[in-house]
């Protein structure tokens, strides 16, 4: 653990890696409307550096179907043919003024092999992905757009790629423990050739570099919900109010010479968009074609996502909506003000503490981190420490020096662009950037009731919801995400 003074310099590292702190949480119910549309609806994005066979990528990943159940039928979760999916950088410093200069776009595609049957998904055993047993299959097209060149924004197509099946239990037994379908799934692995055979299977080598993977996965977001919205009453234990769950995952390696080098800090937010045309027929969220960006005059923006906890816990329900519609570029004019003065500070004082610990007005601190609303991402530093499963997974362990904590327990990288608070060092996980199984609750309360303008900073905690683990192992490779849950074997904590 750290020392006080290391915890005091991890906090000057925190306020300075972005011109302040970052924090970052979901419970993935950010805003009213897109509750109501779960495919469109953003759990949480991903951004790291990686490295495989020598090369360094910028791995980035995107999430949606809160909450998606394992093992329903006869028709189950699926990815929406009339969803725009899309993950945003910004390059060299349009990471601080919220502009995107390059977007990577997921459009997927729904085929039967049968049509005159009630088995939706699964005609039988599944062998292979895509085999005559699997009756729904979703492929995938993954393109860059270039907004670098005015309006024209070039379109290159980098390829495609085939989703596997969801985890039903005995229809796709490949997932599970012992390759039986009665089993628990199988915990993360620390190789790719320990990847259970679907998701091997549908990881896909695309143009230039790129790889690509989409696919139900388990959900690796971990903590409880469930007890801090219910008027911030914490337990001790707390309980994973995600556990048991799947979502949908999008994840792709870019290649860090894809980018124009590591010598830069890239921000990173996704979003979601519908057709135009459904919307207006329907009278979904989105119909104000104003406030979000239309694609080619086809899509409008429904959600966005970059640090969680902005929408979710900071933005008023009157601006909830707008969030969801607007870009990182609008963030400056519409919601600096819930960063200056954050009615959670003012909750976690008066429910928690019963005193003014938390700072409650000027808090230029968190400014920094939300505004832009963009997850940034030092590209100089050398690959990060993964999460595997914790102590208690020998065959998969974290690596070496992982902290749940990120700084706070003394996980660090080395910048060459950056001073950090000493030497380049910088966070190994959030935030700079955010790792599978980096606790982003913990690590956001403590900045919340923490004062990051002084130096030093004033440091309480680390501090949290008391849920320290993900109920799955996750993976050591691509696509990092845990084997997702076995529809006929798991568990809710609740």
């Amino acid at each position: 653990m750290l020392t006080q003074k290391q915890i005091a310099a991890a906090g000057l590292a925190l306020a300075t890696l972005t011109g302040a702190s970052s924090l970052r949480a979901s419970s993935h119910m950010d805003a009213p409307l897109i509750v109501l549309d779960p495919a469109a609806n953003t759990t949480d994005v991903y951004a790291f550096v990686s490295t495989n066979s020598g090369q360094k990528y910028l791995t980035v990943a995107l999430g949606v179907y809160p909450f998606e159940e394992p093992g329903i039928g006869p028709n189950k979760y699926n990815f929406d043919d009339n969803v725009l999916y899309e993950i945003h950088l910004g390059l060299g410093t349009n990471y601080t003024v919220g502009k995107a200069d390059l977007s990577y776009q997921f459009q997927f595609s729904t085929h039967y092999k049968n049509t005159n049957t009630i088995l939706q998904s699964y005609l039988g055993v599944i062998q292979d992905v895509d085999d005559v047993n699997q009756n729904l299959t979703q492929t995938y097209t993954v393109s860059k757009v270039d907004h670098r060149h005015g309006v024209r924004h070039p379109v290159t197509s980098l390829g495609s790629g085939v989703v596997p099946p969801n985890n039903q239990g005995i229809a796709t037994p490949k997932y599970n423990q012992g390759d039986n379908g009665e089993n628990p799934a199988k915990p993360g692995v620390a190789t790719e050739g320990e990847l259970d055979h679907y998701t091997a299977q549908a990881i896909t080598n695309l143009a230039d570099g790129y790889r690509a993977f989409a696919g139900q996965r388990d959900d690796g977001f971990y903590g409880d919900i469930s007890a801090i919205f219910d008027l911030l009453q914490l337990r001790n234990p707390g309980k994973d109010a995600q556990a048991g769950f799947n979502i949908h995952l999008m994840a792709l390696e870019i290649p860090v010479s894809e980018l124009g080098g590591d010598q830069q800090i890239v921000g990173v937010y996704a979003t979601t968009s519908r057709k135009k045309i459904n919307i207006l027929r329907t009278g979904a969220q989105g119909e104000r074609s104003d406030s979000g960006p239309l694609h080619n005059g086809q899509w409008i923006q429904v959600a966005r996502q970059g640090n969680p906890l902005f929408n979710e816990a900071l933005v008023a329900i009157a601006d909830k909506d707008l969030y969801s519609r607007t870009s990182p570029a609008q963030d400056a004019k519409l919601f600096a003000k819930y960063a200056l003065t954050p009615e959670l500070a003012h909750l976690l004082n008066a429910i928690v503490f019963g005193s003014t610990v938390a700072p409650e007005t000027n808090r230029t601190d968190l400014q920094g981190i939300f505004i832009p609303d963009m997850i940034k991402v030092d590209l100089s530093t050398g690959p990060v420490r993964l999460a595997g499963g914790g102590p208690t997974h020998p065959t998969d362990p974290d690596d070496a020096g992982f902290s749940r904590l990120g700084i706070f327990g003394g996980d660090t990288l080395t910048s060459a662009i950056q001073p950090g608070f000493g030497n380049g060092t910088v966070p190994g996980g959030w935030p700079n950037g955010r790792r599978f199984g980096d606790d982003v609750i913990d690590i956001a309360v403590t900045a919340v009731i923490s004062d990051l303008r002084v130096s030093p900073p004033v440091i309480n905690g680390p501090a949290g919801d008391n849920v320290n683990t993900n109920d799955m192992a996750y993976s050591k490779v691509f696509p990092y995400e845990s084997t997702p849950q076995n529809g006929r074997n798991h568990v809710h904590s609740q």
